[in-house]
């Protein structure tokens, strides 16, 4: 349980944050549940609180400061039907274009639809007319905790002026005690130095020149910057030949189609594991273009480099792909457009920079290589051959779980590479062979979809569409007669429970659903099957399904020698 002291010390994270971020003024009612917002906003000398008796009287009070001034204005209530009297003045905001910060306490998720006085629920109470409704939760204050509260406060801050600006409803869910004890003691997680917010957001609109300019001013003093690109639609393609221009490495996400080019670093899942490597190629600046790409220590990494390393993101979508709340700056523009344009105002890096990490990029390269050889197959070599030999007019579909995985750690760079697609915006695997057929039915080029049996068997009926409409799917079926994702997690050490209830054999024989749904079948088992029945497939008609059988706990001591052969490899 967070101890008495921690709430308290996030919401003053939190109003430090919205007072770097240009807050002047806030609105204040009386109640109890509403007391550690109340403390939080009066006690920082930089925010003018305005006391009101009646929560409607605060809401329009505010309302009118904000529409004087242009920034926006924060009002907070306590629980129950205070926050119902914020309705009018919300609505107001909306319909006006207003920006407004509205700040509601609430009963824990334990004190709800039990009886509790003064619960209601307020769970996007305000509908529509919230331009964001966000539930904070309550939490223990650790630094990561309090890293994310800043970036709330700067993220509401800024929906609440970006675009078309409008009110911003953050629900605060707040525990018992309620009062701060007389000492906090210190912050977890301190502000930016000089006053900064923790993420400055900037817009500088649809002129590519000026977004350059702005990244060349932060880039201005980088010796050893970093590009890292993750999946954004249409692609990046032209973010690798502006990394190239400006020797800055680049870390592509196969799902960003920006893995090309003469800056592209491929196997940084692997290298991001090396702990003299990670020292030696420190980087003094991150310039981060789509998604947040799925590997595990590319993200640690990130989160863990500090302030003295400036981290910018791309994000014209708002999206907000931080997780780690890591960002320094936000650039809402296009990151192919900005780059292309900063690559003629910004001096290009030292060539040894982007040489040492190509160089240990081909050593990984060749220590997997050796490792998984040209045979037989496995989950790692069935994702990079797949990458390495489909036509550059192909689409790959990937299955989220290990198969996005294996392609985003195994696929070498290739200029003429295919187009790789997965559903990444939840990770779900539900609905993959369907999307796959969708993908299919809008391109001329062959489609092929690289899913694990699990995935395969939730989306099972998806298999109609190939009779039905006629549609050409190759299925490349990794087939480890379970989840093979959870063999990697701590709860595999549960082997009372783990094989029936998380890894869930199934037994299934996927040649019988191949022949009820009348797709083509194949079994196959070393890289030379594979190929030829990757050819055959994608040049005939119909849908084929090939499959590979792998061993998970074989999967997992595969993936583990590949990363020590890497570390073997780039041992001085």
């Amino acid at each position: 349980m967070p101890a008495r002291s921690d709430t308290h010390l996030l919401l003053r994270a939190f109003a430090d944050e919205l007072a770097r971020c240009g807050l002047r003024e806030a609105c204040t009612s009386p109640g109890s549940r509403c007391a550690p917002l109340v403390l939080a906003l009066a006690r920082d000398d930089r925010l003018h609180c305005f006391s009101h008796v009646d929560e409607r009287c605060a809401g329009f009070f505010a309302l009118g400061a904000a529409k004087h001034c242009g920034r926006p204005v924060a009002v907070t209530c306590t629980s129950g039907t205070a926050a119902a009297n914020l309705a009018p003045a919300v609505v107001e905001a909306f319909e006006a274009r207003v920006p407004l910060l509205v700040l509601t306490a609430d009963r824990p998720p334990e004190l709800r639809e039990v009886g509790a006085g003064q619960a209601i629920d307020q769970i996007g109470l305000f509908g529509s007319a919230a331009k964001w409704f966000f539930e904070v939760g309550t939490h223990a204050a650790t630094p990561a905790r309090a890293r994310w509260m800043r970036a709330l406060a700067c993220r509401a801050v800024w929906t609440a002026l970006e675009g078309r600006p409008g009110p911003v409803h953050l629900n605060f869910a707040l525990r018992e005690p309620l009062l701060a004890p007389a000492e906090l003691g210190d912050e977890p997680q301190p502000g930016r130095s000089g006053g900064r917010p923790w993420l400055l957001r900037l817009t500088p609109g649809e002129d590519a020149r000026a977004g350059g300019r702005a990244l060349a001013l932060v880039a201005r003093d980088a010796h050893r910057p970093v590009v890292v690109a993750g999946r954004d639609e249409p692609g990046l393609r032209e973010v690798a030949a502006a990394c190239a221009t400006l020797g800055w490495p680049l870390l592509a996400d196969p799902l960003s189609d920006a893995r090309r080019g003469g800056a592209a670093i491929a196997h940084y899942d692997a290298l991001l594991r090396v702990e003299d490597f990670v020292t030696a190629r420190r980087p003094d600046l991150v310039v981060r273009c789509g998604d947040l790409p799925t590997s595990k220590s590319l993200r640690a990494w990130l989160d863990g480099l500090g302030e003295d390393v400036t981290q910018l993101g791309f994000d014209p979508h708002g999206a907000w792909q931080d997780p780690g709340a890591s960002l320094q700056v936000m650039l809402a523009a296009s990151a192919a457009a900005t780059l292309t344009a900063a690559a003629g105002q910004t001096p290009t890096a030292d060539p040894d920079w982007l040489r040492g990490w190509r160089l240990a990029d081909a050593t990984a390269a060749a220590a997997i290589d050796d490792v998984l050889g040209d045979g037989a197959l496995s989950e790692p070599l069935v994702a990079r051959a797949l990458s390495a030999q489909l036509p550059r007019d192909a689409t790959l579909f990937v299955a989220s779980s290990m198969p996005v995985r294996d392609l985003e750690a195994f696929a070498a760079v290739r200029d003429d590479a295919p187009r790789v697609l997965c559903n990444r915006g939840a990770n779900g695997i539900d609905g993959t062979v369907s999307s796959a057929f969708g993908a299919a039915a809008v391109t001329h080029g062959p489609v092929v979809l690289l899913i694990g049996d699990v995935a395969l068997a939730h989306d099972l009926g998806g298999l109609l569409a190939a009779r039905r409409l006629g549609l050409a799917l190759t299925i490349v079926l990794v087939d480890n007669d379970g989840g093979g994702i959870f063999e990697f997690l701590p709860i595999a050490g549960a082997r009372d429970v783990f094989e029936e209830h998380v890894a869930t054999p199934h037994g299934l024989d996927f040649a019988h659903a191949a022949a009820l749904y009348g797709c083509a079948y194949a079994d196959v088992a070393d890289v030379a099957g594979l190929g030829d029945a990757i050819a055959q497939a994608i040049t005939g008609v119909g849908t084929t399904i090939v499959r590979v059988a792998t061993e998970r706990a074989a999967n997992v001591a595969l993936h583990r020698a590949l990363q020590a052969a890497v570390v073997a490899a780039l041992a001085p």
